[in-house]
């Protein structure tokens, strides 16, 4: 096999070969087994509601640590240090503890089975059907960031052409996830959850021990900024102080933020598949105990490669690339098999996170919905896996589009800015407003995404000269994102102040205010432990992140 001159290899030994070899038969093992538990399209696309939290949290938080989680972040980690952290400890946390505290009750003890049909319940088609063709596209574009990572890790490890580890990798996922469904997806999450600590662990710290600990990298890396995450000017491309903080809370910590984790189904569908309200709720707090301490083993690897790679010194490589030079460099023959696994591993669970949720929501919402109605259960699986076939095949495709972006983070909080952005000012108004009518929520998801788009083509293709248009760092996706926001809550109120709003009645399980208040707690959580009960749980991851936020300000 020929490889282009100066392209990257990784010196894998026979040793890493099969350690690689023994993770890809463990994880079609998982589908298999999971195959056995498949008797009805609730067992397929949301495990039958019979998983333990423990199980759905970490899977809540490895569908999340995917290829975006990993290689966007180490990208990130190179070019703007540890202001990256905003998007764990402020761009995370929070939002999954309100998830689990204000959300949970409502998806959960409504018994729908996607968030789109949390939509349709609440709205109506109008509303119901813009948010299933949106979360649909989103996912197809998302899917293949994580189906190009993993393409170029077996890439680098066997040189092949890009187009034939696309197809293969696309291969292996499908073929796990259309056996097993979503049960398959989550214990091989599980799985990957401790393969990546398990790679990326001994990296950081191969890595740090080789500059000469945490001081040999301060000298090493010349910008001071990199150091602190306040106030993250370079991250937010805000050059007033204050004005950056504002950007950070509101654009990222808030819109962003809560947009994704609270409304994203991809990560709602770990909770759903609980086997109560009461773990269904601890599920995203489970999940973020670990996530305020991955960025550790994420973004300081990016800021050891952007110090000590040359090809990334000398811009010679894309910050995507950190990852894989760090572990060329660093790792020897076992550890290198062990940490290939572990890339692997988070980009296949990025993937089938996706995947599953698409197949979900393609089957249910639109299909199930609008075009074949009333047929059998069976009908609906059969279904299910053909859309898992079709999904892998075109995330082959986007993952093309993908790779025209250096940082895949600046292309995912685009797509965050176009879609989870308005749908979050859908969601929370028509929670906590029961005035808000039908056709608000749609008219104010279209219009909240158009405003997004406009300011982004502005942005990228009219040559505004504006400050505004013209931010550096990420912050052009704040921007977008707080635009979609806005525009979204005022368009919302104004068309609910001329429709007409559903009766109380049609109501209760989806505002606040209509919804009796034992139908939101769990009244088996009385007497527990209370490391067992959600809000002491939630209460306590906050306070954990706002000590890691006053330590490395």
């Amino acid at each position: 096999m020929i490889v282009a001159e100066g392209a990257l290899r990784l010196n894998a030994s026979w040793v890493d070969y099969a350690l690689v070899a023994i993770y890809f038969i463990f994880v079609l093992g998982i589908g298999f087994a999971a195959r056995n538990k498949v008797s009805s399209s609730i067992d397929f696309f949301l495990s039958g509601r019979s998983l333990p939290a423990w199980v759905t949290g970490l899977a809540f938080i490895s569908a999340n640590l995917g290829a975006v989680e990993i290689v966007g972040m180490s990208a990130n980690g190179v070019q703007y240090g540890f202001q990256t952290m905003h998007y764990f400890w402020i761009g995370a946390i929070p939002a999954m503890v309100f998830l689990g505290i204000v959300m949970m009750p409502f998806y959960y003890g409504s018994k729908v089975r996607s968030v789109p049909e949390f939509m349709l319940r609440r709205f109506g088609p109008g509303a119901h059907l813009v948010n299933s063709i949106s979360f649909a596209i989103a996912q197809l574009l998302i899917a293949g960031i994580n189906l190009l990572l993993l393409a170029k890790v077996v890439n680098s490890l066997l040189g092949w052409p890009l187009y034939v580890t696309l197809i293969i990798a696309a291969v292996i996922v499908l073929s796990y996830i259309t056996l097993g469904g979503l049960s398959a997806a989550i214990y091989n999450e599980v799985l990957q959850f401790f393969v990546i600590i398990a790679a990326l662990l001994p990296l950081t710290m191969i890595g740090l021990h080789k500059v000469g600990g945490w001081s040999g990298l301060k000298t090493m890396v010349q910008a001071e900024s990199h150091f602190h995450t306040w106030p993250g000017t370079d991250i937010s491309g805000f050059e007033h102080p204050v004005v950056s903080v504002i950007g950070l809370v509101f654009g990222l910590g808030f819109v962003l933020s809560f947009g994704y984790w609270t409304t994203n189904f991809v990560e709602v569908q770990r909770s759903m598949a609980a086997d109560s309200l009461s773990a269904a709720r601890r599920t995203p707090i489970i999940g973020a105990f670990p996530k305020m301490f991955v960025p550790f083993i994420v973004v300081l690897p990016g800021m050891i490669a952007g110090a000590t790679v040359t090809p990334i010194m000398d811009g010679n490589a894309a910050p995507n690339d950190a990852m894989l030079y760090l572990m060329r460099d660093m790792l020897p023959n076992g550890l290198l098999g062990v940490a290939l696994a572990g890339l692997l591993a988070a980009f296949m669970a990025g993937m089938a996170a996706n995947i599953s949720a698409f197949n979900t929501v393609m089957s249910y919402d639109i299909w199930q919905t609008y075009i074949v109605k009333d047929r059998e259960d069976d009908y609906y699986l059969r279904f299910g896996r053909i859309a898992t076939v079709a999904a892998t095949a075109i995330a082959v495709f986007t993952a093309l589009i993908a790779q025209n972006f250096g940082n895949v983070m600046d292309y995912l909080q685009t797509l965050f800015g176009f879609f989870n952005a308005p749908l979050f000012a859908t969601f929370i108004l028509g929670m906590f407003w029961k005035r808000m009518t039908p056709t608000a929520g749609w008219v104010g998801l279209v219009s909240g995404t158009g405003s997004a788009i406009i300011y982004w083509y502005i942005c990228n293709f009219t040559g505004a000269e504006a400050a505004f248009f013209n931010l550096p760092g990420q912050g052009t996706a704040f921007v977008a994102a707080s635009i979609a926001f806005v525009v979204d809550i005022v368009v919302s109120i104004v068309v609910s102040m001329f429709t007409t709003p559903k009766p109380d009645e049609e109501l209760v399980g989806f505002v606040k205010s209509v919804t009796p208040k034992e139908q939101l707690v769990d009244a088996n959580e009385d007497g527990l432990a209370w490391y067992r009960r959600t809000v002491p749980l939630g209460m306590l991851c906050l306070g954990m992140v706002i000590v890691l936020n006053v330590v490395f300000a």
